[in-house]
């Protein structure tokens, strides 16, 4: 495929109907966009293959869909990183759009985020806004977390929270194009100079924070991310990880997400402000939970919050042995993976 502008990567796990859903979606701009659109799907190694390849016959996707499965489930960075070297293949393509497969591409959502890269060479990156399955707005970006971050998500005291507002993570997006922090892996647009720049995602990561590593990686490079409002996809939130679902009762978190909190906070900022973080959090945790007990709510918490960052912390000496960072190399001539089917 010559002059490729969009490739789409998609990492699907156990996620076969979202996949096509998606797909489908995205065939819809496609027919409709003056832009070069084809998409990778990967497998992690989750089964899901052999459902995606029948809807790609059946529908006749494959001229523009290359499906991919890889031999293990590295996570969300591992497969973005193998559709990454695959785009890399097909042309490349002047953009990457990351997607997961609970999305679905409303009309011109591509096209708004390829138009205002196109016209800020210094952007490196831009995402939309998402809307809810009911189709309410759900306007998000985010700043990238700190101590002073940690210790208002433990706390959670209205008043706390108002001294704290520059530090709150999670950020209610207005209808204004404006520079963010960083955005959701669920749509993200990367151009490829910033991919040929810092790398692909770092699979030491394997959910969770992997984007904010990556956008935190390009502003240290001289790119910007930005909020493009005009760009609007509807996520299905945690039916691709079945981690974080809104307005769902909340769960213990899971081992690789404290991993993936412990490395992000080390490798940003250093071991001394990850310890100091951790402190921050367990302050912030232990009178949020001293709240919600006093209000009677005691269990309306993420349940083992304080012993799971304590146990993860870096204060303790093993967990300090941090592995380098492993991004994609666009060199690599051979896949570690196999194109179902072959």
């Amino acid at each position: 495929m010559s002059a490729l502008d969009v490739a789409i990567a998609i990492v699907t796990y156990k996620s076969a109907d979202l996949t096509i859903d998606c797909l489908r979606s995205i065939e819809v701009e496609r027919a409709s966009s003056r832009l070069q659109i084809a998409a990778v799907v990967v497998d992690n190694a989750s089964g899901d293959a052999p459902i995606v390849a029948s809807a790609l016959e059946k529908h006749g996707w494959s001229s523009w869909v290359k499906l991919v499965v890889a031999p293990l489930n590295g996570g969300f960075a591992y497969g973005n990183n193998l559709a990454i070297r695959e785009a890399s293949r097909l042309g490349p393509p002047r953009f990457v759009h990351l997607l997961n497969p609970d999305t679905i591409v409303r009309k011109g959502a591509i096209g708004a985020l390829v138009n205002f890269l196109e016209a800020h060479p210094q952007a490196g990156i831009a995402g939309g806004s998402f809307e809810n399955l009911d189709g309410s707005d759900w306007p998000i970006a985010f700043r990238f977390p700190t101590a002073w971050s940690e210790l208002e998500a433990g706390l959670q005291f209205g008043l706390a929270s108002k001294i704290l507002k520059r530090w709150v993570v999670a950020q209610k997006m207005t209808r204004e194009v404006q520079p963010v922090d960083w955005v959701p892996g669920a749509s993200m647009m990367v151009r490829w100079e910033l991919i040929e720049r810092i790398g692909g995602f770092d699979e030491n990561y394997f959910l969770y924070f992997e984007e904010t590593d990556f956008c935190y990686r390009a502003r240290q490079v001289g790119f910007a991310t930005w909020y493009v409002p005009a760009s609007r996809v509807m996520h299905i939130a945690g039916q691709s990880t079945k981690v974080t679902q809104r307005n769902a009762k909340p769960k213990r978190l899971p081992e690789y997400w404290f991993q993936s909190r412990r490395r992000f906070f080390a490798t940003t900022y250093g071991l001394s402000y990850a310890v100091l973080t951790d402190l921050f959090a367990l302050i912030g945790v232990s009178l949020g939970s001293a709240k919600r007990l006093l209000q009677g709510r005691a269990h309306s918490g993420i349940p083992c919050l304080a012993s799971d960052i304590l146990s993860h912390s870096v204060m303790w000496p093993a967990n300090r042995r941090l592995p380098a960072a492993r991004t994609a190399n666009l060199r690599v001539e051979e896949p570690s993976y196999c194109h179902a089917g072959n």
